[in-house]
């Protein structure tokens, strides 16, 4: 097989269209094609008018190596690389395992989802704990809050099974690096519990909410059919370190009930929202640090707005689906604005977690087809500068901006908001223009400059004129800001060593996802459970080597 890279066609080409352009740039007859299958498929609308595919695709010729020996010259063609998942161990190479204390999962988002399936894939049969209850009756909870103002603080957009990124768009694309293809394990693993199989070779694809529903569900029962234990409504309140000379490790964990669990190897998946957590971890002596983390408002434009700016008169085109976008702005102030988890034909969520306290996020459906666009815009605010002098610091400072963006918005969950264009002209809103806002509850117009600190007012009433240059069209006096975005990444880091990815100061205890601070996104984070899975059985495997 080889991989076939830069094949461009145009946006309206035929079925017919894709295999002649392989013979054409391979030069080979139309008999010596075996196969081929799409690898990739990307677009460029850098002209609006003449918008381009581009594939990358395996392809199954006759006599491969004197085809690459004729193109060797074409950097495009290679030998496809196997993007196969290898297992790092297996239950029969860790005799004795079984007669261990089994290894502890805490949190189902995808980073705890990715690590118990692993390690039920390679018979480890973990124990996964969820404070939260299973992701259909989060739902209603979920639902319920939006309707009725009843936050329940363990079942919501953050707690409960399938973490944060079930109410979201449910992007699976990241930057980050990875020569090992984990992330085609995540997205595989994903088409085999139902999602589609586009996901596998799309540039941006996304499942959206009620898919992420359904196959959350069915992983839960792969895993538990392979010997994973779920305990639901089962939250982690101590965990016991033994210490030694050369520092701790864990040997259980205490849950909420009073159950103590014996285990020597505990995957910390917990989210980014899990604070009492951190609190604990903290007062038990694991190292954690501050960490960067961004704040902000929601923005809300059409979507059709969007759509005709990023891709002019072909705009609804099935292929290319919602228009989204991604914004920077480096201010004069030194802060940097940037759009953050752009939702495309979304809605703006409520995603508190805690009493008293209002945070949004963005999510939509798989078909992405509501009124209104929605994106994060955010400043970028650091330790050093903002909330120094203690790990934890960055939690007290969300803390109180939530809790001002709960007074402001009325004190009934309500989000405060404001027009755009009045929020750079520096007043109050008092009515909705064109844009009608889709946060449930409500939103109650107001002023929103008196929630964040003055060095975000600042940038972010610089850097809305300024999109407009990106986004011809954005800033829109209309478009809708709704508060308080602080919920964008862990405000802590739970730092872990390179080559073990265990805690710098806890063996045993291998802190892993956006909570602690080690991915951003569903991806990103399902791969890094993967990673930490591969580590915990390694260290399994280690545990079972004669000591000399």
């Amino acid at each position: 097989m080889l991989r076939l890279n830069e094949v461009k066609l145009p946006l309206n080409h035929t079925e017919d269209e894709l295999p002649a352009a392989i013979l054409a740039r391979l030069g080979i007859a139309a008999d010596a094609l075996l196969g081929y299958t799409v690898f990739k498929r990307s677009y460029d609308a850098r002209k609006k008018t003449a918008i381009v595919l581009i594939y990358s695709l395996d392809v199954d010729v006759k006599d491969e190596a004197a085809l690459l020996k004729r193109l060797h010259h074409d950097t495009h063609l290679m030998p496809s690389p196997d993007t196969s998942y290898k297992f790092v161990a297996h239950g029969e190479q860790l005799a004795g395992h079984d007669q261990n204390p089994r290894p502890v999962v805490i949190g189902t988002g995808p980073c705890g989802l990715f690590a118990a399936l692993i390690l039920a894939q390679m018979g480890l049969r973990p124990i996964i704990l969820e404070r939260g209850k299973q992701v259909r009756e989060r739902t209603v909870d979920t639902f319920g809050f939006w309707r009725k103002r009843e936050l329940n603080p363990e079942s919501n957009v953050q707690f409960g099974e399938g973490g944060a990124g079930t109410f979201s768009d449910g992007k699976l694309y990241s930057q980050i690096k990875d020569p090992k293809h984990y992330g085609r394990k995540v997205l595989t693993e994903f088409v085999k519990a139902g999602a589609p199989e586009e996901i596998i070779y799309v540039s941006k694809p996304h499942i959206g909410t009620f898919r992420l529903v359904k196959m959350v569900e069915q992983m839960r029962a792969n895993i538990e059919q392979m010997g994973g234990e779920y305990r639901f409504e089962n939250k982690v309140v101590d965990i016991e370190i033994e210490q030694g000379p050369d520092g701790g490790q864990v040997r259980g964990l205490t849950l909420e009930s009073g159950e103590k669990i014996v285990t020597n190897h505990v995957v910390l998946a917990v989210g980014h929202s899990a604070r009492d957590t951190f609190e604990m971890l903290h007062q038990r002596g694991v190292y954690i640090e501050a960490k960067p983390f961004s704040i902000g408002f929601r923005v809300e434009h059409p979507q059709s707005l969007i759509d005709t700016c990023r891709f002019g008169p072909n705009a609804g085109h099935p292929i290319l689906g919602a228009a989204d976008y991604k914004l920077v702005h480096h201010a004069s102030n030194g802060r940097a604005v940037y759009s953050f988890c752009m939702c495309p034909g979304g809605t703006v969520v409520a995603a508190a977690s805690e009493p008293g306290r209002v945070v949004t996020n963005g999510m939509s459906q798989y078909s992405r087809n509501e009124r209104n666009a929605n994106s994060a815009i955010v400043v970028n605010i650091s330790p050093e500068v903002d909330y120094p002098g203690h790990p934890l610091a960055g939690i007290e400072f969300q803390r109180r901006l939530e809790e001002k963006a709960f007074e402001l918005g009325g004190g009934t969950y309500n989000a405060p908001g404001q027009l755009m264009g009045d929020f750079v002209a520096g007043r109050a809103s008092t009515e909705f223009g064109s844009v009608v806002p889709s946060y449930k509850p409500g939103v109650h117009l107001t002023d929103l400059a008196t929630i964040l600190p003055e060095f975000a007012v600042t940038a972010l009433r610089e850097a809305f004129p300024a999109f407009d240059k990106q986004v011809k069209g954005y800033f829109k006096h209309d478009a809708v800001l709704t508060g308080l975005e602080t919920r964008t990444s862990s405000p802590i880091r739970i730092k872990r060593r390179d080559d073990t990815l265990q805690s710098l100061n806890t063996r045993g205890l291998f802190p892993a996802g956006e909570g602690a601070g080690y991915a951003g996104g569903i991806l990103s984070a399902g791969v890094d459970g993967i990673k930490v899975a591969e580590a915990v059985a390694l260290s399994m495997a280690a545990d079972q080597q004669p000591k000399p």
